[in-house]
């Protein structure tokens, strides 16, 4: 069991940036991939960034690109997501997962492939 607790979210303006936090317990963190993902009201939760286990392959979404940076501290088990350049289209629950069963030095974009979840961190961008 991994436990995923997720922080640093709030209200910016456009252009403005915001780094997300996710502290993870439980298990060795190195043995999980890592992601986030985010859901916007009404909307389903969509594949935002992913990192491998030790950090050495990244994946984004196209729409973040270029303005997020997904990184993970194994030794604070820890994973971060900076956001800069935001747009009011971010605004969504962000959310922290954790997968055990992909290959080392994947970075998977699937919601399928996560086991564990955390409880979602809200970003609002106003215009």
């Amino acid at each position: 069991q991994v436990q995923l607790v997720e922080s640093g979210g709030g209200l910016v303006q456009a252009g403005g940036s915001l780094r997300l936090s996710c502290a993870a317990s439980g298990r060795t963190f190195s043995n999980y991939a890592m992601g986030w993902f985010r859901q916007a009201p009404g909307n389903e939760r969509e594949f935002v960034a992913a990192v491998s286990r030790i950090g050495g392959s990244t994946y984004y979404a196209d729409s973040v690109k270029g303005r997020f940076t997904i990184s993970r501290d194994n030794a604070k088990t820890t994973v971060y997501l900076q956001m800069n350049s935001l747009r009011p289209e971010d605004t969504a629950v962000y959310y922290c997962a954790a997968t055990s069963g992909v290959a080392w030095r994947r970075a998977p974009f699937r919601r399928n492939e996560y086991d564990y979840w955390g409880q979602g961190t809200q970003v609002t961008v106003s215009s």
